[in-house]
C-alpha cells in the first residue's frame, strides 16, 4: 500500500514537471530560456518517473532504471551547453534578453550585437 502511494506521487510529480517543461519550450522566447525549460524540468520529471517505476519493481530490475536516470543527469547539462554555444555562435540568441553576455568578449564583438548586425527588437 505505501509503495503504491509513493509510486503514484512520484509518477504524478514527474508528469507535472514534464508538462511544465514542454509548456516552457512553447512559451519562452529564445534559445537559452528554451534550453532551460528543456533540460531542468524534463530531467527532474524523468528521474521522478523512473523512481516511481523503480519503487514497483524488484531491486535487480530497478537498477536498470536508476542507471538510465544517472545517464540523463550526466548528459542533459552537457548537451544543453553545447546546443546553447552553437546557438550563440550562429546568432540565434536574442542579446537584448541577456542580463550578462560573457561570451561577447571571446567572440570579439561588443555585448548586444549579433554577428550580422544589431540584435533585432
Amino acid at each position: 500500500m505505501a509503495r503504491d502511494v509513493i509510486s503514484a506521487v512520484l509518477l504524478l510529480t514527474g508528469a507535472v514537471f514534464c508538462v511544465l517543461g514542454a509548456w516552457g519550450l512553447i512559451r519562452f522566447p529564445d534559445v537559452p530560456s528554451r534550453l532551460q525549460a528543456a533540460t531542468k524540468p524534463q530531467t527532474v520529471g524523468l528521474v521522478a518517473i523512473l523512481l516511481g517505476s523503480a519503487v514497483q519493481l524488484a531491486p535487480r530490475h530497478a537498477a536498470g532504471l536508476l542507471l538510465v536516470a544517472l545517464l540523463q543527469l550526466v548528459t542533459a547539462p552537457v548537451v544543453a551547453q553545447r546546443v546553447g554555444r552553437a546557438a550563440y555562435r550562429t546568432g540565434c540568441v536574442r542579446h537584448d534578453l541577456l542580463a550578462v553576455d560573457d561570451l561577447a568578449r571571446q567572440h570579439g564583438r561588443p555585448a548586444g550585437t549579433w554577428p550580422t548586425g544589431p540584435a533585432p527588437r
